[in-house]
């Protein structure tokens, strides 16, 4: 078994200025979400995207994660305590951050971009896609530094197996780590390699939508289920499941739609 190393949140404190590594994921996050996109469109040159309207995009897209990923966290996971301290909302340097809320806050800001260049919400959705699942692998990393988001008890014998001090001193899975491999880097090999080719509008979308839900489905199997506002476990289905189900479906819908 492994033990979990009690890393220190903040990286760098300089008087009373304190820099989290949770932050620093996001910065890291959206260095690569310009570094991937600037690659995309010298892949495409013809594709119409300029570096102007990556800056823009990415613009946009800040607001909407920070945004809707704390409204989720708040809103889906743990409204009960987010009322009763609600000082506590815009602490986003502690971690909870909710990728489902940071969805839905993604997507107003790509319909708001795409009205104000003339583009489709589709795609808009398509060139982004593929320039999401790093940002996501960064994230899980600043969980696992914060040591929250624990996965569930695993096999004594499981190798990898880790005991999380502060929690308790069960073997768990380090379900962090595991999503940090499934929908960043897996996701991000699979989106990256099927978008090099042209696509139907609305295929890389899908195909974004079903490989994150199915991959979200399968790890929350080894993360410890969070309480969510269905309550800790509805059906044996998670609110981690639950919320990742109608992404699978409209991805489905969406690569139907694009190959019909």
């Amino acid at each position: 078994m492994l033990v979990y190393p009690q890393l220190n949140p903040i990286a760098l404190q300089i008087g009373p200025l304190a820099v989290h590594w949770y932050g620093l994921m996001y910065m890291l996050a959206f260095f690569a979400f310009i570094l991937l996109g600037r690659w995309r469109i010298r892949l495409r040159p013809t594709s119409g995207w300029t570096y102007q309207d990556l800056d823009d995009l990415l613009f946009w897209g800040v607001l909407g994660v920070v945004m809707g990923g704390r409204l989720g966290e708040v809103l889906f996971y743990q409204p009960e305590h987010y009322f009763a301290n609600p000082a506590e909302i815009i602490a986003v340097w502690k971690g909870g951050m909710s990728f489902h809320g940071g969805l839905l806050g993604v997507l107003v800001a790509l319909w708001a971009f795409a009205r104000k260049t003339g583009r489709s919400f589709l795609q808009v959705g398509d060139f982004v896609a593929p320039l999401v699942p790093p940002g996501l692998a960064f994230g899980r990393i600043g969980n696992f530094i914060n040591g929250e988001l624990w996965g569930r008890p695993a096999p004594a014998d499981l190798p990898w197996s880790m005991v999380f001090p502060h929690v308790d001193l069960l073997p768990r899975h380090p379900s962090q780590l595991y999503q940090m491999l499934g929908e960043g880097l897996l996701l991000f090999v699979l989106l990256w390699l099927y978008s090099r080719k042209p696509r139907p509008v609305g295929a890389v979308s899908g195909i974004f939508l079903i490989g994150y839900g199915a991959l979200r489905f399968v790890a929350e199997y080894f993360r410890n289920p969070d309480d969510g506002i269905f309550g800790y476990m509805t059906l044996n289905v998670s609110m981690g499941q639950w919320l990742s189900l109608p992404m699978v479906l409209i991805g489905v819908w969406l690569l139907t739609r694009a190959r019909c």
